[in-house]
């Protein structure tokens, strides 16, 4: 089975149209040309491909590729 960050990266990777290897645990939403609406389909492919609400709160600190990865890994392993 992938881990999270495998998932999320393909995931992330066919939601912007861009290479896997594009995408960095540092890169910001803005580097990979993510606007917000971007960002929000992002976020709500993530809640279906994990079954997880992401909290609001949690989802106004998301900059980061590794931000939205830890936040995924802290609910999932919750579960």
């Amino acid at each position: 089975m992938k881990n999270v960050q495998d998932r999320l990266f393909k995931l992330m990777a066919e939601q912007l149209g861009k290479p896997i290897s594009e995408i960095k645990l540092e890169s910001t939403f803005e580097d990979l040309g993510a606007d917000s609406l971007d960002v929000v389909e992002i976020a709500l492919a993530v809640e279906d491909e994990y079954e997880i609400e992401i909290p609001d709160d949690a989802a106004e600190g998301i900059d980061t590729v590794g931000d939205i990865i830890a936040i995924v890994e802290k609910l999932v392993n919750k579960v």
